[in-house]
């Protein structure tokens, strides 16, 4: 039950009927209307801009509409009253029933209230983390691939069919670099010293990865020419790093639907293939590109290549596609990639990449609204880098990794509840500041620890009143008498839940799975301050000695705020407190 949804398609039908009396005219288009919270609470429960985007196409003033809808809708039992402000914005109360009824309807629907079919049901593919098959997964992307899960869990809460893919990239030379440092280890484990070379891997996680060479292999590879042992040490290590990986991911609670491999690309003419799609409209031609900015002419060597036409997509430059030499540049296969996305059907693509891939979202983009001719949309989503600290210092460890913190070394510290709620604390696209000592701390700065006190709380609440003999299941809650909330914080409380349906929508519209973590922050903060006024106002407490009637109306609201802060938790990929430890 969205209530904005509803009060605006009120809105709407009544000025259908206006239209129908004459009182405006029949051209007019309803779809701008929106029915939203106002800036100032003050104001009113909703506000409206109907009459301020009618107004101009009417040919009337905003006020004149306004006023005249405002008497239509005060026939509507739901609305208490209907003012007009400033130039003809609407501000709207509603009866107080309307919000109590929201514990009911939450009660009624459980977990599932919320869930929206704004998606309708279209395929939307969501990659995300893809990171190189040469070591352990890093602080980054865990940011990474908690945004991109909890991103494909608020989607698919939203009505979509969601896909989680992981694009391997085991086709480039870095995997030829990994096979090489294994080797290296290999023949440490044979008793040789070995030094690591600039661009090697040096990192303890390899270790293993040579000793079970050395079982299998015993000395036969040591002091063989590469060509002798690079493939298969190559796939050996590749398969190794791989479960590494999907075992990081398992740690954090990320499962994906798909591991694609760029490896498969080559070799099968799935490249040749999304070539010549782009070369059938027109967009491949032989050229020879302007030097890049901040390039003395002396430094650059005109080559001719073959190019892709990206700037007729949206890209500032043209792009090749193969080297002068005939052999393919690192976006042919990205391009191949995504031309299968494409084939597999899917009305929607977004990919999750680091900071560092700013600079490839123009060319992506284009490639993708070629190869689909501008039907399939690709939204890019960047990740910021994160800065760990621990008592107040920047923090640096992993050995294990050689260079950077892995994501096991975070979960093992924090656990992958608070890992993943502080990942979603800022948006995206800004940089996120990860203290060890304050994401643990039992606080009210503390987002995660606040949110889960408040669902834990609720736990405690019914387990008390359990314990008084007073019927708390659900089935029973719902029917309590709700009118007994009638208090301003718990309408207020009331208010909040009614926000979540629309909230959802808007998240998932804008593609910002961190609005949830806000919103349950703010739900957390309004529940946390009606169970302090309880405190100093025996008829707010949840329990009201003597009173089953009253306490059973009063724990349905508390039952209502710890099933959405459930819910939404679930999108987050973090597991409700039942108790604070």
């Amino acid at each position: 039950m969205n209530l904005f949804a509803e009060i605006r398609h009120l809105i709407i039908t009544t000025l259908e009927n206006m239209v129908a009396q004459d009182a405006l005219p029949s051209t007019l288009n309803f779809d701008p209307i929106t029915a939203e919270p106002p800036r100032d609470p003050a104001h009113g429960d909703m506000a409206t801009n109907a009459a301020m985007v009618l107004a101009k196409p009417a040919g009337m003033k905003p006020r004149d509409i306004a006023e005249a809808l405002a008497a239509q809708l005060l026939h509507d039992p739901r609305i208490t009253s209907a003012e007009v402000a400033g130039p003809g914005f609407l501000n709207l109360r509603l009866a107080p029933s309307v919000w109590q009824n929201m514990a009911r309807q939450v009660l009624s629907q459980g977990t599932d209230f919320g869930r929206a079919i704004l998606g309708a049901g279209q395929r939307v593919n969501v990659e995300y983390v893809s990171a190189n098959p040469t070591g352990p997964l890093h602080v980054g992307h865990t940011r990474g691939a908690v945004f991109g899960d909890a991103l494909a869990s608020l989607l698919d809460f939203a009505g979509y069919d969601v896909t989680r893919e992981y694009y391997i990239n085991d086709g480039g030379a870095q995997v030829d670099v990994l096979a090489r440092s294994v080797y290296l280890r290999y023949l440490e484990a044979n008793g040789k010293e070995v030094a690591f070379p600039d661009g090697t891997y040096p990192g303890d996680y390899l270790i293993p990865l040579g000793e079970a060479l050395a079982k299998m292999y015993g000395d036969k590879l040591v002091d063989q020419p590469e060509s002798e042992w690079l493939d298969d040490i190559r796939e050996f290590a590749t398969d190794a790093m791989m479960n590494l990986i999907r075992d990081d991911l398992a740690a954090l609670g990320v499962e994906m639907d798909v591991f694609y491999s760029e490896k498969s690309l080559y070799g099968t003419g799935q490249i040749e293939a999304a070539i010549a799609s782009l070369e059938s409209k027109g967009l491949i031609y032989e050229g020879v590109l302007e030097p890049p900015k901040g390039k003395k002419p002396e430094d650059w060597e005109p080559r001719e290549q073959t190019l892709f036409k990206s700037t007729e997509h949206g890209d500032d430059v043209d792009r090749p596609v193969k080297k002068s030499d005939g052999s393919w540049t690192y976006f042919a296969p990205d391009i191949a990639y995504h031309y299968d996305k494409v084939s597999r059907d899917f009305d929607m693509l977004i990919d999750v990449f680091g900071a560092d891939h700013g600079g490839y979202v123009k060319r992506m983009k284009a490639a993708v609204s070629a190869l689909s001719d501008g039907h399939v949309p690709l939204d890019i989503k960047l990740t910021q880098l994160v800065k760990l600290f621990k008592n107040g210092e920047p923090f640096k460890m992993s050995k294990r990794a050689g260079t950077f913190v892995t994501l096991r070394d975070v979960v093992d510290q924090v656990g992958p509840d608070v890992t993943r709620f502080v990942m979603l604390t800022r948006k995206n696209d800004a940089m996120l500041d990860f203290d060890f000592d304050k994401v643990l701390e039992q606080s009210r700065e503390n987002p995660v620890f606040y949110v889960q006190y408040a669902h834990a709380r609720v736990a405690s609440i019914l387990r008390k009143a359990e314990a008084a003999g007073i019927d708390v299941a659900d089935a029973t809650l719902r029917d309590a008498d709700l009118s007994k909330l009638d208090h301003e914080a718990e309408i207020g409380l009331l208010r909040k839940l009614a926000e979540w349906p629309r909230l959802v929508e808007t998240a998932a519209r804008s593609n910002e799975p961190h609005r949830v973590a806000f919103y349950l922050y703010e739900l957390a903060s309004d529940f946390h301050s009606l169970y302090h006024l309880g405190r100093s106002e025996d008829s707010l407490r949840a329990l009201q000695e003597g009173d089953a009637a009253t306490s059973q109306a009063k724990i349905a609201l508390s039952r209502a705020v710890a099933i959405v802060i459930a819910a939404g938790l679930g999108i987050l990929g973090v597991t409700p407190a039942q108790e604070m430890r």
